[in-house]
């Protein structure tokens, strides 16, 4: 799986004011960056301030027929997010599967490479306190390669508790709006502590994506939409 390239992508909460318009110009990007797999961390709706949250999960059909038209040889996978659940997970993950995005809900799904092969595993939103790792990593060889999608970061921490090499996560949106100098203002609950970028929580690598989309204010400062291209290489420990 040497030179193996994943695009990860997060929390979109699509609205067609002002969300749609980072998610529009990252089709071409991604694209352009011809990825073996795309990887979506969740939160593909939102849920409203006023108003229905079940009529909330609609959002998710415009927002699946633009991702479809991401491409990737290895196919586009998802995990749901907190506003996903909280709306109807079940219509999020209908639109989502009707566009040809495999949504991962407590399983795993080999990848074969060249004569390699990884897995990628997906947990339900954490905070729906129905993420099952036992489950979802059942039936995986030891010894092979494993690749979680988490809508959290901070999962990191339990999920560091087993035979897991990357979690993919998004969820903090970076903070969305960084005043220099000070901590970001607000951090949702389960990434206060792994907020943007690379980290090693114990054996486990730790990926927390920017995400695309805003919530509450429609802004963001200091903290840019994201799209972010991991390319796999041999352990050292190898």
């Amino acid at each position: 799986m040497n030179g193996f390239t994943i695009a990860l992508l997060s929390d979109f909460h699509y609205d067609p004011y002002f969300s749609a318009h980072p998610l529009h110009a990252a089709i071409a990007m991604v694209n352009g960056l011809r990825p073996d797999l795309i990887a979506f961390t969740g939160d593909f709706v939102s849920v409203p301030v006023l108003g229905d949250e079940r009529k909330a999960a609609f959002a998710a059909e415009p927002c699946a027929r633009l991702l479809h038209q991401m491409t990737a040889t290895h196919g586009l996978w998802a995990v749901l997010g907190n506003h996903d659940d909280a709306t109807d997970r079940r219509h999020v993950t209908r639109a989502l599967r009707a566009e040809n995005i495999q949504v991962l809900a407590n399983q795993s799904e080999a990848i074969d490479h060249d004569g390699a092969r990884i897995w990628l595993a997906g947990v339900n939103d954490v905070l729906s306190k129905t993420a099952d790792l036992s489950k979802t990593l059942r039936g995986i060889p030891g010894g092979e390669a494993v690749i979680l999608l988490a809508h959290e970061p901070d999962f990191a921490d339990e999920a560091a508790r087993f035979p897991i090499d990357l979690q993919l996560s998004g969820h903090s949106h970076g903070g969305q709006v960084r005043i220099p100098l000070l901590p970001p203002l607000y951090l949702p609950a389960m990434a206060k502590k792994y907020i943007w970028g690379t980290y090693c929580v114990g054996p486990l690598t730790l990926y927390t994506n920017a995400g695309l989309g805003t919530v509450g204010v429609p802004m963001r400062l200091n903290c840019p939409p994201e799209i972010t291209l991991l390319t796999l290489r041999p352990s050292a420990k190898q």
